[in-house]
Order: C-alpha cells, then sequence, then structure tokens
C-alpha cells in the first residue's frame, strides 16, 4: 500500500468539441482509491479491498470518454441543475413561469438533455495530511436548459485516512433559480459487475417515502413503509420484496423511489448502508438532504444488466417546485447553497 495519500492526474481522452478531459486518481493510505473525470464531474471507478485484502472496482464505469458520452444512464455522474424529475419540465418562481426541456417523457429529468453530468467542469487540488480533494467548478448560465439564473457550482470530493468520500456541493446563483444536486454512481459491492445486487442487506433510515404516478411523479402523500416492501429500517436483502405483486414496485419496475429520510433538521446524519456478506464490503451514507432515491438500475442495459448495481442518490424531493409542501429547492442571489454527502467503506 501506499504510504501517504496522493493524487495523480492523467488524460482520460478529448470530446468532439476538442476538450482534454483529464481523470485524477485519489489514493488513501488503506486501499481506498477513486477515480474521478473532469467531464461530468464522474466517479469513473472506486476500487476498495474486500476482506480478503482483494482490491476491487465497486461501481459500475467506462473504459474510454465515448462510452461516458454516449451514457443515457448517468453512470456515476454529477447531476443537477435538478436531479430527478420535474412534471411537464414547468415549474413558477413567484409568479414568474418556466419551461425546462423535456427529456423523460413529459417531464424533465437529471439537469435535461446536457445536464451537469454532460459538461467539463474545471479542476483544482487540494492536499492535507489526512485527507486530498479534487475541487471541481462549473458555471452554467442563465437560461441553459431553461433554469433561470448565472449558477456557479463548486463540487468538493475529499478522499480521508478514514476510508470516506466525502462530497460536498456549494452553489450561488444571481437570480432566484431552483437546484437539486446529487451524485449518481452505481454499486456494486462484490467487485464483479456480472452479479446482482440483490443479496446486498440494505438499511435506509426513512419511516415514510414517497409514492408515485405511473409517470413516477410523486403523488405528493408521505407513505409509511409499515407492512410494504419499503420498510428498510432493519437490514433486508434489496431482493426480499422487490419482485411483490406490488403497485408501487411495478410502476419503478423494482425501487426507484425517494425515501424521507428521519431528522429532517438534524444536518449531517446516517441514511443509509449496504453489505455484501460475500465480500465483506459495507458501505455507510451520511447527508444533510431531506431524500434518498434508492434505485436498483432496473432499466439498465447494453454494457451492464439490470441490478447489477444500486444508487443511493441524496437529494431533495423530485417535483419539490411543483408540490409546496415539501422542502423548498428555490436558491436566492443573497444565499449560498451548502450541502454535504459522505460515504464511508469499512469491511464487516
Amino acid at each position: 500500500m501506499n504510504k501517504i495519500l496522493s493524487i495523480d492526474k492523467i488524460e482520460f481522452g478529448r470530446t468532439p468539441n476538442g476538450d482534454s478531459i483529464e481523470k485524477y486518481i485519489l489514493k488513501n493510505t488503506s486501499g481506498l482509491e477513486v477515480d474521478i473525470l473532469t467531464y461530468g464531474g464522474i466517479i469513473s471507478a472506486l476500487r476498495m479491498i474486500d476482506k480478503g485484502g482483494k482490491q476491487q472496482n465497486i461501481v459500475l464505469g467506462f473504459n474510454t470518454l465515448e462510452k461516458y458520452i454516449n451514457d443515457t444512464f448517468y453512470l456515476g455522474a454529477i447531476i443537477g441543475r435538478y436531479s430527478n424529475r420535474i412534471a411537464n419540465g414547468k415549474f413558477s418562481i413567484g409568479d414568474k413561469k418556466y419551461s425546462l426541456v423535456v427529456n423523460n417523457g413529459e417531464n424533465h429529468l437529471h439537469g435535461g438533455k446536457v445536464g451537469f453530468n454532460k459538461v467539463v467542469w474545471s479542476a483544482n487540488v487540494e492536499k492535507f495530511s489526512d485527507s486530498v480533494t479534487l475541487k471541481l467548478t462549473y458555471l452554467s448560465v442563465d437560461m441553459e436548459e431553461g433554469f433561470p439564473g448565472n449558477l456557479m457550482t463548486t463540487i468538493d470530493y475529499t478522499l480521508t485516512n478514514n476510508n470516506e468520500l466525502k462530497v460536498a456541493y456549494t452553489s450561488t446563483t444571481d437570480k432566484p433559480t431552483i437546484l437539486n444536486l446529487t451524485q449518481h454512481s452505481y454499486f456494486n459491492l462484490s467487485g464483479d459487475y456480472n452479479t446482482s445486487i440483490l443479496n446486498h442487506e440494505v438499511v435506509i433510515n426513512a419511516d415514510s417515502f414517497l409514492s408515485v404516478d405511473e409517470n413516477l411523479i410523486p403523488t405528493g402523500d408521505y407513505e409509511s413503509v409499515l407492512n410494504t416492501p419499503f420498510d428498510f429500517r432493519k437490514p433486508k436483502p434489496i431482493g426480499s420484496e422487490i419482485n411483490l405483486n406490488e403497485e408501487q414496485l411495478k410502476r419503478g419496475g423494482g425501487y426507484d423511489h425517494n425515501w424521507v429520510v428521519n431528522n429532517q433538521n438534524e444536518g449531517l446524519r446516517f441514511v443509509a448502508s449496504a453489505y455484501d456478506g460475500e465480500s465483506g464490503r459495507f458501505m455507510e451514507v451520511f447527508s444533510d438532504q431531506p431524500g434518498l432515491q434508492f434505485y436498483t438500475a432496473n432499466f439498465l442495459e447494453g454494457d451492464f444488466k439490470p441490478r447489477t448495481g444500486f444508487c443511493f442518490e441524496t437529494q431533495h424531493f423530485p417535483d419539490s417546485p411543483n408540490q409546496s409542501h415539501f422542502p423548498t429547492v428555490i436558491l436566492n442571489p443573497d444565499e449560498v447553497f451548502s450541502s454535504e454527502t459522505v460515504f464511508k467503506f469499512s469491511i464487516k
């Protein structure tokens, strides 16, 4: 193992526009490594050891830039300006109405056709005694994909010697706008992409979830998880109830829902965990966000099969601009949006 934290840079490829895309490789002293691209802020690999000391990649990813450019599943990417769905791509701030790019049936999804997952980010590196940080910045101009305001966003990816990957988000705007950022890695703790994630044991710290209509837009109801397949308050395998004949599961093709995380106003707190008994790998997620989109890759195709990865997307609720009782996603010019999510890895 390397004796000190390190962060290195190599060229990953060039976009059709000629932009050079770099891959930054962050390593800590206990065998945790993460590869991050300046294209889409993408985590292209995350390597950790298993209980036998074998290091493997535990996120789905590609080896070429071309595959990421053509990817429609948001593998490993930063999602913005608005992660998840906005009904009919329409919302209002005060009496001003806005129409977004529609790219998911009638709805807006994950920032539009050219969201934060498809842009080139500027990069800077910071090194500390017990961590290394890759700082990515991007200016989203006024009315990009239909969103108002010039929005400056910084993503800090920090790898620590405590086997934590911290993702810190900061944004400012010069006009009232809406914002909902997340990280969209697909995890498979087995380290084998041909293996289903249905045996992974998952915990989600939520007493309720958001039911959805047939277009996966929240109905607005906070549904109790009690006596439903959505109860992950105690560890259970992802696959134990995923194929039940239940209306919400049928609408999502499995799990593709937002959970209302407990202790909404506590700041950074435990959100979810996943455990793969075969490898012994254990991942915990902490966040200050109100929601968690748990997605079991029901629609993956091409290089990866369905349900060979899962996403823990910490975020605000889908369609929040149109549901007044959901926590607000409006960012004003005199405010700074600031949020943090921590992925902590260990062997159990």
